[in-house]
């Protein structure tokens, strides 16, 4: 076996020197197991590789108690858990004694140090170890998850149930390539999308929460292998926030302050410790401030399942899917719906319809609701069938999931597809879509919004186009749909919950009198 794993490697050398610099040898996976915390380990060869799991947990930071000892306050909550994976191996130090490394803890204090950077905010979290084995999985005891490594991540079909249902339910899973490796990167990509396979990895935006909810974070460092300062984020929605985040650049080093190791891997690429603390302060704030909305986004739409046919005669909430983000708070229209049922006579079916343009037959619906939070493209038969829709009485409710950048360049562009030639105009305050239900003169958005808009001056800023001298599409540049759910949402750019019902409300009602 080693005589003709030499002969492959004579061969590999063999066709770089004939192609010149155009070809360069990846390093092979296990080149990148190596020990990257701050104890000082001379070079050994590995040996006895086997199952990380079976390893014991490394002691938490709090030790128990004699009896005779004054009890101290109760430990703080738990913010998160570094989760145990892959293989374990053997080195030998100088002095001759043995240390064993696993996959899941080449960065020993990466999550001490996480949580540690928390207290800059004066949030004071507790942290631990775990095995998926014995995982309670569940998120309102242990809110994150933490997979962090350089090799190839593999997880049991059991695993992947599990992780599914915790993310669901208001977890969230972050995923370091701490130092930058392809084959971790890779492969928790894959492994999230056995987890979700209706999602899909999003390029976290520059105006997204997670940039900003702690430190406003504009650009970032990287000491070598990435030619860009831009911090790069992946996510995977559930609902509004970010289930499951995947640095493709190692932070954990960086949270660690301890960067010499990763500086002597060839093919590193990682954030400095600026950078990296930065955006672990960003992370442990969002993981707190978002916690409320994962769960409150994550509980089933039971009510939702009330009506089970529609009556013609009947408000039916239509919305429609997307390739982007499309069910962006689930469980608020909901909500909206059974607070219009009380206040109106309207007769109102509490199923949220999802619909896909492209296929459905949209003439039944009066009313369709568009939301997202990110790039969206619609098809040329999705473009067709709404274009007819709209020329025939039908009205569009668009909604700017957060109020993101990213979002409204797409809406914009698709609207100019399905309606060339067409602009969106301010809806002025007079205009019967403020009043036909609630009077509605000034309004209240959140802070970040009044901060960052003054020239809103309270009052409410929708968008529209008319056909045929009949409002036919409306469009909320900032969130209306978070407020039907009254969570509270750090960051957003949207309207304060009493304000987005009353503007829900009245747009309900005035297409079903219009």
């Amino acid at each position: 076996m080693e005589g003709k794993r030499g002969i492959q490697n004579f061969l590999v050398v063999i066709m770089v020197l004939l192609m010149g610099s155009r070809v360069s040898v990846q390093a092979d996976e296990d080149d990148w197991f190596v020990y990257l915390g701050n104890r000082s380990l001379p070079k050994a060869p590995r040996k006895n590789i086997s199952a990380a799991e079976a390893l014991p947990p490394l002691p938490l930071p709090a030790t128990p108690l004699r009896r005779t000892e004054r009890k101290k306050p109760p430990q703080p909550d738990y913010l998160i858990g570094k989760v145990a994976w892959g293989q374990s191996a053997s080195f030998v130090d100088s002095n001759g004694n043995k240390m064993k490394i696993a996959d899941w803890n080449l960065c020993p204090t990466d999550t001490e140090k996480f949580v540690g950077n928390a207290r800059a905010m004066d949030l004071y979290y507790h942290w631990s170890n775990i095995s998926l084995n014995d995982f309670h999985f569940d998120p309102k005891r242990l809110p994150a998850l933490l997979f962090s490594g350089v090799r190839t991540v593999r997880l049991s079909s059991d695993h992947i149930k599990m992780l599914r249902e915790y993310v669901l339910n208001g977890g969230m899973v972050i995923c370091d390539s701490i130092a930058g490796s392809p084959y971790f990167y890779k492969s928790v990509r894959q492994v999230f999308k056995e987890v979700f396979p209706e999602c899909r990895f999003r390029v976290i935006p520059p105006d997204h929460p997670l940039y900003h909810i702690a430190i406003d974070i504009e650009k970032v460092n990287y000491p070598k292998n990435v030619s860009s300062d831009q911090p790069f984020l992946e996510g995977m929605y559930i609902g509004s926030r970010v289930g499951v985040l995947v640095s493709r650049y190692g932070l954990g080093c960086g949270w660690n302050r301890n960067l010499e190791r990763l500086a002597q891997l060839k093919e590193a690429a990682y954030y400095d410790e600026k950078s990296a603390n930065e955006i672990g302060i960003n992370l442990t704030a969002y993981i707190v401030g978002y916690a409320e909305v994962g769960a409150l986004e994550g509980k089933p739409e039971i009510f939702a399942l009330a009506d089970q046919k529609a009556p013609t005669d009947e408000f039916v909430f239509a919305q429609l899917r997307h390739t982007g983000a499309w069910n962006v708070h689930p469980g608020a229209a909901t909500e909206l719906l059974m607070k219009l049922r009380r206040l109106t006579a309207i007769r109102v079916n509490l199923k949220r319809v999802a619909l896909n343009a492209a296929k459905d037959n949209l003439s039944s619906y009066p009313f369709l609701y568009l939301t997202g939070l990110d790039d969206f493209t619609l098809s040329s038969q999705t473009v067709s069938a709404l274009q007819r829709y709209l020329h025939y009485e039908g009205v569009l409710l668009i909604n700017n999931g957060l109020g993101l950048k990213t979002f409204d360049k797409a809406v914009r562009r698709e609207l100019a597809r399905i309606l060339p030639g067409a602009k969106l105009e301010h809806i002025a305050p007079e205009h019967e879509i403020y009043h036909c239900l609630f009077n509605i003169g000034k309004v209240r958005y959140s802070p970040i919004l009044a901060k960052n808009k003054p020239e809103l001056n309270q009052q409410p800023f929708l968008l529209g186009v008319v056909i045929g001298g009949d409002l036919r599409v409306i469009y909320s540049p900032y969130d209306l749909e978070a407020g039907w759910l009254e969570a509270y949402y750090p960051l957003i750019r949207g309207y304060e919950p009493i304000w987005a019902q009353q503007l829900g409300m009245n747009i309900i009602t005035y297409v079903m009198t219009h």
